[in-house]
């Protein structure tokens, strides 16, 4: 629903959302006009969290910077060093001399993390949008199974936030004797209780009535100003990266693509708050199909970890130390939607220029266009819904 925002005076309020303000993801200032209980003009303001990681990217050396990447998106920091690492694996297949081969057992466990994060990530993101709109319960449902990814995760690298984990040739570390069951036991528990947080809150009429018909974001809308991700999707766009741009083994798993349908009902339009809250827990089920898929897929463990087969890390130690010189852009499919690099190489051991594309800031900059003529107590839902996490935004 959108308000014409008039006042017979013509004044108007300005607020802060921000930048510690709690009902915002991180540290976002928003500052909204408003007439009355209806917003007139939303202006995002970024900048609080910038810490030139980009930048940081030109003075450290290729392997170094995986650790940096962790912090582009901590919700979902194994896509994010997936992303940095199918880059530069692309940069040295440009020449024959420096291509890399990832053994397959390394390309499965990269698919498994992958999507066990975006699991954790998606559940953050509606377990936190439905407390934006004052459920509390649900979240705690949703953080729960998200700390159940975070023990198979701390197992396998110690790690529970930022892993460091997938690096350029494979992955770190191999999968722990149990994982593989481990995983599939939490695939099996984590369908059923996601059957009850549907009924908590997922088909609760006051949720969808809150968020249906609020900041409509129409397909040609989604793609005019580039999102990406669940928040295209949620327009009803059908486009993912696994399926349609694979790398990886993602080629091999058929990766089934949900995408907007005016899931409220009547009540609802195609690309609505609720549309982008559904598509993310219908991703969430593929993760779990895809995560089995793998599974089955996932070849025994070879005594050396640079077999072809059952490693787990190609040495790529020459390779980094003398790459081909070039450019390269490569794109992934992350959580919050396409994650991308270009990255620029001189032949040296330090790459020449790093830049990152990331869904938040593509997200964010709709804010003040869909934000006009709702009412404020809608602004948060806005907000959850679109799932941005601020360190994405400030690099």
């Amino acid at each position: 629903m959108t308000i014409e925002a008039t006042t017979p005076s013509g004044e108007r309020m300005i607020l802060n959302m921000g930048p510690h303000h709690p009902a915002t993801h991180g540290v976002l200032r928003i500052v909204v006009e408003s007439d009355g209980e209806v917003v007139a003009n939303c202006t995002p303001d970024h900048g609080y969290l910038h810490r030139s990681i980009e930048k940081i990217g030109e003075c450290v050396e290729w392997q170094m910077f995986v650790p940096y990447t962790d912090r582009i998106d901590y919700v979902c920091a194994m896509n994010a060093n997936l992303a940095y690492c199918v880059g530069v694996e692309q940069l040295l297949r440009s020449d024959p001399g420096t291509a890399v081969q990832v053994p397959f057992r390394a390309e499965c466990i990269r698919v498994l993390v992958a999507e066990l994060n975006r699991i954790s990530s998606h559940m953050i993101a509606v377990g936190a949008m439905a407390m934006d709109v004052g459920a509390v319960t649900p979240f705690l449902h949703s953080i729960a199974q998200r700390e159940m990814v975070n023990d198979i995760f701390e197992k396998l690298c110690g790690q529970r936030l930022t892993y460091n984990y997938i690096t350029v040739g494979g992955v770190a570390y191999d999968l722990t004797p149990g994982a593989p069951d481990e995983i599939a036991s939490f695939l099996n528990t984590f369908e059923k209780e996601m059957v009850r947080f549907n009924k908590l809150i997922t088909t609760n009429t006051i949720f969808r009535d809150r968020c249906a018909s609020v900041a409509v974001v129409t397909s040609d809308e989604a793609i005019a100003w580039g999102l990406v991700g669940p928040n295209l999707r949620g327009s009803g766009v059908d486009w993912d990266l696994r399926r349609d741009e694979p790398y990886g083994i993602y080629g091999q798993l058929a990766v089934r693509v949900p995408f907007g349908e005016r899931f409220a009902g009547r009540h609802g339009a195609v690309g609505d708050c609720y549309d982008r809250y559904i598509v993310r827990l219908l991703e969430v089920q593929e993760s779990v199909r895809l995560c089995r898929e793998v599974l089955k897929l996932l070849p025994p463990p070879a005594p050396k970890a640079t077999d072809q087969t059952g490693g787990f890390q190609a040495d790529v130690k020459k390779q980094l130390a003398r790459p081909p010189k070039g450019e390269m852009y490569s794109r992934t499919e992350a959580p919050r939607g396409e994650m991308g690099y270009f990255i620029v190489s001189d032949g040296t051991k330090v790459p020449y220029r790093v830049r990152c594309r990331t869904g938040s800031f593509s997200a964010a900059g709709i804010f003040h266009h869909v934000m006009k003529g709702i009412f404020l107590a809608d602004v948060v839902a806005v907000i959850g819904s679109f799932d941005v996490v601020v360190p994405e935004i400030d690099r």
